[in-house]
């Protein structure tokens, strides 16, 4: 009686999970990943430095803890990068108009762009929260809207990371 040899087949393999490939990538590569987070050359090194993560929380933590330790000249460089919030492509001409002064106001008194983590807002809720956002920040003095955009430079940070990953 002959014994069945079992089907062999090739099986596929399996792609690696994205922080996985984040862990195992080259340094410049996992680097790249990083800046289009945060452009920031300080907190990118800190990141590459401490790899592997065993997850993505014990990523997003360290990205946390790095980006407070980010000094002013850390800070300049990552808003080098960064981009006016979009609006919804349905906002109306006025709307345009009134955010475009309320961002040459900010620019002009603080010297960068306005950034604000937007995640977890509708396209109907952007345009009334980046407007009330912005006036109410023209109204800080210069080191109480540096720690503000600091917190909001993280939150993007670990927003990006996050869909990155």
């Amino acid at each position: 009686m002959a014994i069945p040899v079992p089907l062999q087949t090739r099986a596929t393999p399996a792609t690696a999970a994205p922080l996985e490939r984040f862990n195992t990538a080259p340094a410049a590569e996992a680097a790249g990943t990083l800046l289009t987070c945060l452009h920031s050359h300080a907190w990118t090194r800190r990141l590459v430095a401490h790899r592997p993560y065993p997850d993505l929380p014990a990523l997003l933590a360290a990205a946390d803890e790095a980006a407070y330790d980010l000094s002013p000249e850390d800070l300049a460089e990552a808003l080098t990068a960064e981009t006016r919030p979009a609006l919804p492509e349905d906002t109306y001409a006025a709307a345009h108009t009134a955010l475009n002064a309320a961002h040459a106001a900010y620019e002009s008194r603080f010297g960068h762009v306005f950034v604000i983590s937007l995640a977890g807002l509708s396209p109907d809720e952007t345009l009334n929260h980046v407007l009330t956002a912005i006036r109410s920040r023209l109204n800080n003095d210069p080191d109480e809207e540096r720690l503000v955009t600091a917190e909001e430079l993280r939150h993007l940070a670990k927003t990006r990371l996050s869909n990155a990953l």
